[in-house]
């Protein structure tokens, strides 16, 4: 992700590059071959910390496991972040952000960039045609995860495991669509399914392989409580498979109103819009006739039946996420001038990234089929790293640490 942003940056005439940091040389050559100008570089974090008074924006695209005191540190600085997700990986991770949150002086964006792929936020955008919201059902037919550096992705102590790591992303969109809070969630999920593809060392007993499909059901805070609690409230039901490559559709976001549904594909990149039948149904002892209800289309690949800023995007690629990243960093760049003037409001906030890692540790937590375990994960980071979460949730006044920031 890290180098996919750059590509981003590299695009507008307000930004530029000053700074590389990453301890892997590799990766921090190919950054750099990829970054215009001549950014200065640096392998230990603490190096580039130093330099935090010459730095506006910090692109926080680390390991996952690193994001949380990576937050701590950089949070105490009056600077703007953006931060890949998932915010935290572990309870102790995400207590310590809780706890530190009102007291942190930079402006913090989580970057969930689903909200912005075109279908998906066509999606939200027809919403109130279709009545109050009863169901959401979210699908993703993938790829198992990528090569990444030392394969901290298949690592359930770095990566948080796949409802954190890869499904933050749909809860965050859980959220964004019913606009309330998870109730209860519960899972049931396969293991070790890609153990021979991952290259795990399947004798040693410690391994704990990363989830390769899971279901997890979860219903969200009705209106208001009572007898009738039931109908007021959203049920949403999220599938995962990492082994259907070749799938027509990767992505499938499925939402039923009372009065219509809602229906997004990717990579089609379509949205469907159904309303239920009319005063033309007349006869309920049969099915209803086929002009009773509508279906309306939208051809989403065009952005301008998303975007009305369209012409605004600089010439750049698609990337990995349908145009996603560079619509982020449309309205990342808008609300960091708009922030010079006012507030800095960021279309995902810290706290929306702390919901969508608490929403999948929650699935993690409640696994309910017989021959698979919930998942208790303990963040794998330095002794120092974990002082510094320490001292964040033992202290009253957080302004107030001196947080040692050695590697």
């Amino acid at each position: 992700m890290g180098q996919e942003h750059i590509s981003y940056i590299n695009k507008y005439d307000t930004l530029s590059i000053a700074y590389l940091c990453d301890p892997n040389k590799s990766s921090l050559e190919t950054a750099l071959a990829m970054a215009e100008g001549s950014p200065a570089t640096f392998e230990k974090e603490s190096e580039l910390l130093d330099q935090v008074n010459e730095i506006d924006l910090l692109v926080i695209a680390s390991p996952n496991f690193m994001h949380t005191p990576q937050l701590l540190r950089w949070g105490q600085h009056h600077i703007t972040i953006l931060c890949e997700k998932p915010a935290a990986i572990s309870e102790k991770q995400v207590n310590a952000l809780k706890a530190a949150q009102a007291h942190l002086k930079a402006n913090i964006w989580i970057a969930m960039e689903y909200r912005f792929m075109p279908a998906i936020n066509k999606l939200v955008q027809m919403l109130p045609h279709i009545g109050p919201i009863k169901k959401v059902a979210i699908r993703e037919n993938r790829y198992p995860f990528l090569t990444k550096i030392e394969e901290w992705n298949k690592d359930v102590d770095k990566s948080g495991d796949t409802l954190v790591e890869k499904c933050c992303h749909f809860f965050d969109l859980f959220r964004l669509i019913t606009a309330k809070e998870m109730a209860s969630c519960v899972s049931k999920v396969h293991r070790g399914l890609l153990s021979d593809h991952y290259g795990y060392d399947v004798t040693d007993d410690k391994v704990i392989p990363i989830i390769d499909s899971a279901y997890a059901l979860l219903d969200f805070e009705p209106d208001a409580p009572g007898k009738n609690a039931s109908q007021q409230s959203v049920l949403g039901c999220l599938e995962l498979c990492m082994f259907a490559e070749g799938s027509r559709h990767q992505e499938e976001i499925i939402v039923t109103g009372m009065r219509g549904r809602l229906e997004a594909y990717l990579p089609e990149n379509k949205v469907f819009l159904y309303q239920r039948p009319t005063s033309l149904w007349t006869d309920k002892s049969k099915p209803p006739p086929q002009g009773s209800f509508s279906e309306e289309v939208f051809d989403c690949s065009d952005l301008r039946q998303v975007y009305d800023f369209v012409d605004e995007l600089p010439s750049m690629h698609a990337g990995y996420h349908y145009c996603s990243t560079a619509i982020e960093w449309k309205y990342l760049i808008d609300a960091i001038h708009d922030a010079a003037a006012g507030k800095f409001v960021p279309k995902v906030s810290l706290d929306d990234g702390i919901k969508a890692v608490e929403m999948g540790i929650a699935g993690l937590n409640n696994i309910t089929n017989a021959d698979s375990t919930s998942t208790n994960v303990t963040a794998h980071i330095s002794k120092s790293e974990d002082n510094l979460l320490n001292l964040v949730l033992n202290s009253a006044v957080f302004d107030e640490l001196k947080l040692n920031v050695q590697q």
